[in-house]
Parts: structure tokens; sequence; C-alpha cells
């Protein structure tokens, strides 16, 4: 699959923090249940890489890592089997080797001089972050004009009633979120949470 496709597969793309692996494949089965089949396992646990392996057993998820900074991060999610990759921001350094493997990639873009980057790259996907602290859509709205070649998935801030608002701009493929997964909730919680969040439509 290529990003344009994983970003279209669904509008909502659960970004995922795992403190222990044996939830893993629990939380991938609610979700996909609820129609969220994009999960982006953050890599800021030390169960991050053990989750992607086991989330990767669920059919119909599609497993990426998220938070990867450098190249050592990127060769172990690719040995873990991450199926796209997600970064914070964007460097050269860590662009590189992503895009030369041919791994659909969304990396971090907060302004101007980071989009013209990517572009110089080659690339036209983008996760706006931090999403709201970088200004919200109002500022998103602004990037977008001159720089229409590109689509987004913002991430940082975003919630279940804001995230309609996101949807309906046009550049805007799907929005990351936590608030499918909130701390506590049972899996039969999660999967109304996904099928509440699938439902929402660009």
């Amino acid at each position: 699959m290529t990003i344009d496709e994983i970003m279209r597969t669904s509008a909502v793309i659960p970004v995922l923090v795992i403190d222990d692996a044996a939830t893993a494949r629990p939380l991938a089965e609610a979700l996909v249940a609820g129609g969220l089949r994009v999960l982006e396992v953050t890599l800021r646990t030390p169960a991050a890489l053990d989750a992607i392996r086991a989330m990767k057993q669920v059919p119909g998820a599609i497993v990426g890592a998220g938070t990867v900074v450098d190249a050592d991060q990127f060769a172990a999610v690719m040995a873990a089997g991450a199926e796209f990759i997600v970064s914070p921001g964007l460097t050269e350094r860590l662009a590189r080797p992503i895009i030369d493997s041919g791994v659909p990639f969304l990396p971090g873009i907060a302004n101007a001089g980071d989009i013209m980057t990517g572009l110089d790259l080659g690339l036209t996907h983008f996760k706006f972050f931090p999403a709201e602290a970088n200004g919200g859509l109002k500022a998103l709205k602004a990037l977008a004009g001159p720089f229409y070649q590109c689509k987004f998935c913002p991430t940082g801030g975003i919630t279940e009633s804001s995230a309609p608002e996101w949807l309906a701009f046009d550049p805007v493929l799907c929005v990351g979120g936590s608030w499918v997964t909130p701390k506590g909730a049972d899996m039969a919680m999660v999967t109304a949470l996904a099928k509440t969040a699938s439902g929402l439509r660009r």
C-alpha cells in the first residue's frame, strides 16, 4: 500500500502508547472490530516493538510505527514488521533510508520550511504535528494554500468533537487520535469508540 492508500483507509488513525505487550493483540482486535484498521504504535515504551509484532497477527490490521526519530529505530521497527513509518518531524538523514526502502512514510511537519524539505525529498503526504499547539485548523489552512499538492494527517490535540471539522477540510485525509483508546477502557468500550470514529467521513 502507498501512504495515500493507508491514509484513506479510515478517517481516524489511533495513536497507541502500549505499556504491556500482552494487551496489544486484544486492543488491535477491538479496534479492527470497530472498523479502524490502520494502527500507529508509538515508540514511547519498551513494549512497542513486541506490540507491533503482536498486532501484526490480527487479520485486517495495518500496523505502523510512530515516533520514529533515527535510523536505528527505523531498522528495529522494520524488523518487527511495521508496514508504515510515522515520525514527529522531518530530517533528510531520517527520511532518506525510509524513502529508499519504499516503505510508506508519514513525516511530521509544523511549518512551511518543513513542507519544502519534504517536497525536495519527493514527499507530498505529511503529519501536521502537534496540530492544536501549532495553531490548529486555521494554521493548517494557511499552510495548505501555497502547498496545494500536499495532503495531511493532523495529530496532537484532536478530539472526537473536533475531528469532524478537521476532516471537512479537503487536504486532510485522516486525523490521528488517542481518544479511541482512553486509559482504563475495556475492549468493549474501545470497539464502541472505534465504531463511532470509523463512521466519521471526509
